[in-house]
Parts: structure tokens; sequence; C-alpha cells
């Protein structure tokens, strides 16, 4: 039981460090205790209100808004943590990034990444994200601009991508997110829609 008090309190003490609202992995505090241990004083600080537990092994200190109270942080930065607790590269579906570059108008139905971990679900209050594992080739520059639109591209596929599609993507990237598109290890099909916007844009 004492053991049990002081991880408690030492989990207590660090927990004030971190932000309100930015999401944190039990899996840091193990040092401070026995994984029973641990998990017990946040089930405790689950209860007393301070920490909410977002997914499995994964919590943040509630951030309140007083017209809809506690606040869920982005989504982003849940799958993120998620990402770095387990050593996954998350990248973001080709068919949200689709979205994202304008090329569909269609929403995903539920949250989704691909992974370079297993293909499962996770529950995050009501929602359900999927993560879908990929080969590395498309996790190519995980989380970047450049990133997303290599995702967009390859899920759009040799038939649903045109010289108008290759354009739209290009003409919103940046110079050096543009450099890093190019650079990237791509299938043929791909690398000659690039290519054949390159020799454009550099003859104007």
């Amino acid at each position: 039981m004492h053991s049990f008090i002081m991880t408690t309190a030492a989990i207590q003490q660090r927990i004030k460090t971190y932000p309100k609202g930015k999401p944190f992995a039990s899996k840091a505090f193990l040092k401070l205790g026995s994984r029973t241990s641990v998990d017990q004083a946040f089930s405790r600080l689950v209860k007393s209100g301070d920490l909410s537990r977002i997914t499995s092994g994964i919590y943040v200190r509630p951030k309140t808004n007083r017209f809809v109270g506690k606040v869920m942080p982005e989504m982003a930065k849940i799958v993120a943590t998620i990402a770095k607790t387990n050593g996954e590269t998350i990248q973001v579906h080709g068919a949200e990034a689709a979205r994202q570059f304008k090329l569909t108008t269609q929403v995903p139905a539920q949250p989704m990444f691909y992974t370079s971990g297993s293909t499962r679900e996770v529950s995050v209050g009501n929602l359900k994200i999927r993560f879908v594992y990929a080969a590395r080739r498309k996790l190519q520059l995980a989380g970047t601009r450049a990133g997303a639109a290599l995702s967009a591209l390859w899920f759009l596929g040799k038939q649903g991508v045109s010289e108008n599609t290759i354009r739209s993507v290009c003409s919103s990237l940046g110079p050096s997110e543009l450099s890093q598109l190019m650079a990237a290890e791509v299938p043929s099909w791909l690398a000659d829609h690039l290519s054949v916007y390159q020799q454009r844009a550099a003859n104007g």
C-alpha cells in the first residue's frame, strides 16, 4: 500500500508539468513503480478527475471549455501519441489526403491512417480510428505535406491520376515540399507523371 501511495504521489507531481489537453502515455511512467501500481494510480487519477482516459494507455490532463465542458485533444495529437508509444510510423490515409488536396469531396466514414504496425481499430470515446498496415514506400515523408501528397496520389492510383491531378497537387506544395515529393520512391507510372510536370515547370 505504501508503494502504491508513493507511486501515485510521484505520478501526480509529474503530470502537473504536462500541458492540459496534450495526450501522453502511461507507459512513460513505468520507472515510478510496478506496472500494477502505475495502472492503479492512473485509474485512481481518472476517477478523481485529475486525468481523462482517451484510449488504452493514453491519457490527458483535461482541458475544459465553459460552453462544452471537457475538450478532446486534436485527432492528430492522439494519433501521434499512439504512434510514438508503439514505435510506429503513421501516415495520413490516401482517402483523407485526397480530400485535403481537394481531389475528392468524399469524407471517409471514419478516421483512417496508414501504419507500419498492425491493421486494427482503436476506440477513442465513441469514435473508432482505423489503422491500416502499409508498406514502407507508402509511409515515406510521414507527417509532412509532401507525404500527404504522395499518399493522395498513390491512393488515386494509375487510373485515377491525370496531368491535371498532378498539376493541382504539385502547385499547392512549397518548393522544398515539391523537392521532397520528387525525390520520393514511387511507382513508375507516378514517376512519369512527376517527371513531365517537372519538365514543363522548368520550361515555363
